[in-house]
Parts: structure tokens; C-alpha cells; sequence
């Protein structure tokens, strides 16, 4: 008689291999591989090297999106040496050990954990690694997926498998209907600022919950992509008939006769009821507001219509100094209304926030209003096919009209990586995932909100609450 299990265990025994040891290390197969241009390079000289081939080369899939440029004109030129090495040593590599590729000019280019879900190649079931940490985001298709290094990628290249070590569990339920102008992003942002950006080190999170079963299957993406961001090396959401609907039509998912007996086995993919998981965490999102980060870690977050949080209100020493580094760094002052933070930059962008749900809410947003004069503002979509379908339901226009640039796809500026990068004292608000030091250009500064949000500071040019919109419309 097996004893109840979590949804993240159920993954784990089907994959385990075998047991290394009595400390939670197992050898972990792994069904699929996302490769990118950046991460890649060492771990295919290291193939090279030892002589080896890639043991399951149909198991990964290739794409350039970190250091290619997102002019709104595409070319195949890299805007600099190091980035044209890159890319260029990376398609020699795809094509010596015959992984296929997915390069700047192809049609279904785009950033890797928007790509890899539009094109069925993530399912259900799934365990899913790639050298970047927000392959979490397949948890929204009751994927496992997590990201590792490069030694490890050279090793999964090698052997389809790799030492694993098992994490503790977290059951994350989320109660309460969202309100009009909150977003999945405002859920996920929320969890953070209240269990820490270290929160959920050493665990896998299951969200679970009314609220996680009323959202799309893009805004599900979000969370689990954003999961990380509170130390979890996993995220997961039982899927449903959202995430099979989501699916049914994409090119790589299964037809005929093998869709009907997947979704079977796939209606099985939940924690058991009596599943006992080692932390549990609710949060009510009835009350939630719009978030906003006003420090250098995503947890330092609190709701737009709130004020600058001061340090010396912190008991906690170490705390309290990070607060105040954090503020330094932004340059802003303790009780400052968040409304009143103008920005210079706006945007949106990233593997968190550029599917096409997301592009719809910004254009209900921004219809019929300008940019202001004073701010930059960029949309990037996450990938060629988003951007086409932007184009063909008329978003792209309104963008356009409202003055926004509008780009080709790529991680542009969510990470200084490439030729989108803000300069010293920019301040940017911004789609992504992360508000570091220095993460979007040295001396830039971030705030990170959802994608309506940022289109609301854009209009305004200042940090600005998206649901005086909602009232106006």
C-alpha cells in the first residue's frame, strides 16, 4: 500500500532511476531539454572534449533569445563580437550533434519559456530542466521543470539523466476572487513579499486553490515562472481541462487516438487528497492591490497604494540594512508615496510577462492615450508567433498609436545581455522577474509590476495605479 502523495513526488517516482543514497539524491531522468545560446556553450565544448554524443538529441530544443537584438527591423547580425561568437558557435553545435534549432530568423523564434509551451513541446507529466532558473514556468502545464548549470547540461546532453537531489514540499493556496485590474503577477508578487525571496528555498511549491483554478493557463505561467524568485527549484499546478484545452491544438502536442489516452493519464496528475506536504502557506487575494517593488529584491514589494517602507521600523539588524541598501540604491526616500516615483523607462517584456494575454491587457490600457513625453516605453513579445497574432487582432496599432516602440522578440531588457540596456539612474518600470542591482544596466533601477501596470506608469510617468483606468474606461 503506497503512502499518499504530492503531486511533485508523483513526478520523482516516475522519473527516478535509480537511488544514490539515503540523503534525497537520485538519478533523474529527464524527458525534455530547453537549449539557449547563453548558458550552452561550455557544455558542448565539454561534449567535444570527451568525444560524446547527445544521447536523446530529439529530447531538446534549441532557441537564441538572450543576446539577439529586438530592433523592430530583424536581421541574423549580432550587435556586438561577443554575442555573434555566441550564436554562431551555437548553431555549429545544434547542428554537430543534431539538435534542432530554432534560430533568430526562424518564424517560431522567441524566448525559451514562451516558445517551448506554444509549440507542445512542454506536457503534462513532464520533467523539464534548462540552463535558466525560470523553467519553473512549466509547472503551469503540470510540467516539472527546473533550471541547472552548465556542468549539469553537459551532463543531461550526455546521458538524458541527472543527479538530483529531492526537495521538501509546499502547498501554496490561493483563496479569494481577484478584483478588477489585479493579475496573476500581483498574486505571485504578494507570496513573495510575504514569505521572503528565500521563503521557499529547498522546496517545490504546488499552488493550489479557487483563485489558481480561475486563472488562464498564461497567467498560471507567471506565477510558476516567478516561483523562483522565492528560492523554489520547482513549481506546480494540477492541470485541467484549461491546460488541456491550452494544448489540444499546439503543433508538437499528441493526436488522434494518443491525445484522448494522454489526457486520461493526465486527469491523474494531482497531489493525492490526503497528501501531507511539509509547509503549508495560504493567501486570500480578495483584497489584493496592484504590486509594486520599491527595492533590489522582488520581495521588496507592497501594494501601489502604499509608501516607501522605513528601515528603522525593521527590528531585524541584517534586514533593516538591506532596506536601507535597497533605498540607497533607488533613490528614494522613507514615506514617499510609491505613486509619486517617476520613471524614465517602461517595459514589457520577458518570460514572465509577454504572451499574448498579456499584450491585451496592455492595450486596454493604453487605447486612445499617448506615452508620456518624458518616458521610453518598449514592448517586446515573447515570441515571433505572439507578435504576429499582436499584429493580425490590431494591438500592435494601438501600441504604435499610443507610442510605444514595438519590437522583435527576444529577453531583451529584462537582463543587460544585449543591445536593450538602461544607463546609470534610469529608472525602469518593467514586466519582468527580477529587480537586482544592476539587472537591467549598471546603475538602472528597477520597479517590477504586471504588464497593465506598466502601461499605466507609461501613460502617466509615474508609478500609477492601473484601476483608475479601469474607472475612467
Amino acid at each position: 500500500m503506497h503512502s499518499p502523495r504530492t503531486l511533485y513526488q508523483k513526478h520523482i517516482d516516475s522519473h527516478t532511476v535509480c537511488t544514490l543514497d539515503d540523503q534525497g539524491h537520485v538519478l533523474l531522468y529527464i524527458d525534455r531539454q530547453v537549449a539557449n545560446e547563453y548558458t550552452s556553450p561550455q557544455a558542448f565544448s565539454g561534449m567535444r572534449e570527451a568525444g560524446r554524443k547527445a544521447w536523446r538529441p530529439g529530447a531538446t530544443l534549441a532557441v537564441v533569445d538572450h543576446v539577439n537584438p529586438t530592433a523592430p527591423a530583424r536581421t541574423a547580425a549580432m550587435p556586438d563580437a561577443g554575442g555573434a561568437r555566441q550564436v554562431s558557435y551555437f548553431e555549429e553545435n545544434c547542428r554537430d550533434f543534431g539538435i534542432e534549432l530554432f534560430d533568430v530568423l526562424d518564424k517560431r523564434q522567441g524566448i525559451e519559456h514562451v516558445v517551448a509551451p506554444e509549440q507542445g513541446f512542454i506536457l503534462p507529466g513532464m520533467v523539464v530542466a534548462a540552463g535558466d532558473s525560470h523553467t519553473t514556468t512549466y509547472g503551469a502545464l503540470g510540467a516539472f521543470g527546473f533550471g541547472i548549470g552548465t556542468s549539469e547540461i553537459e551532463h543531461l546532453l550526455a546521458s538524458q539523466t541527472l543527479v538530483y537531489k529531492c526537495l521538501k514540499t509546499m502547498r501554496v493556496t490561493v483563496n479569494g476572487v481577484l478584483g478588477p485590474g489585479v493579475t496573476s503577477k500581483d498574486i505571485i508578487m504578494a507570496l513573495i513579499e510575504k514569505i521572503g525571496a528565500s521563503g521557499a528555498t529547498g522546496y517545490a511549491i504546488e499552488f493550489a486553490g479557487p483563485a489558481i483554478d480561475d486563472l488562464s493557463v498564461e497567467a498560471r505561467m507567471t506565477i510558476c515562472n516567478m516561483a523562483v524568485e522565492a528560492g523554489a527549484r520547482g513549481a506546480f499546478m494540477a492541470p485541467d481541462d484549461k491546460v488541456f484545452a491550452y494544448l489540444q491544438l499546439k503543433p508538437r502536442a499528441p493526436q488522434g487516438q494518443l491525445w484522448e489516452q494522454a489526457v486520461v493519464k493526465w486527469r491523474g496528475l494531482h497531489s493525492d487528497a490526503d497528501a501531507l506536504f511539509d509547509r503549508e502557506v495560504s493567501l486570500d487575494v480578495g483584497t489584493l492591490e496592484p504590486m509594486v517593488t520599491w527595492g533590489t529584491s522582488p520581495d521588496q514589494a507592497a501594494p501601489v497604494g502604499g509608501h516607501v517602507p522605513d528601515p528603522a521600523a525593521q527590528p531585524d539588524l541584517i534586514l533593516r540594512q538591506g532596506m536601507q541598501r535597497a533605498l540607497n540604491y533607488m533613490g528614494l526616500e522613507p514615506g514617499m508615496p510609491l505613486s509619486d516615483v517617476v520613471i524614465s523607462h517602461a517595459f514589457i517584456g520577458s518570460c514572465t510577462n509577454a504572451r499574448i494575454e498579456d499584450l491585451r491587457d496592455v492595450a486596454r490600457v493604453v487605447r486612445g492615450k499617448r506615452v508620456a513625453a518624458h518616458v521610453r516605453a518598449m514592448i517586446v513579445p515573447g515570441s515571433t508567433l505572439v507578435r504576429n497574432q499582436a499584429e493580425d487582432e490590431g494591438l500592435a496599432q494601438i501600441f504604435l498609436d499610443a507610442g510605444f516602440e514595438w519590437r522583435q522578440s527576444g529577453c531583451s531588457m529584462c537582463l543587460a545581455m544585449n543591445d536593450d540596456v538602461l544607463a546609470p539612474g534610469d529608472r525602469c518600470a518593467s514586466s519582468t522577474n527580477r529587480n537586482f542591482e544592476g539587472r537591467q544596466g549598471a546603475g538602472a533601477r528597477t520597479h517590477l509590476m504586471s504588464p497593465a501596470m506598466v502601461a499605466a506608469a507609461a501613460i502617466t510617468g509615474h508609478l500609477t495605479d492601473v484601476r483608475t483606468f479601469a474607472l475612467e474606461a
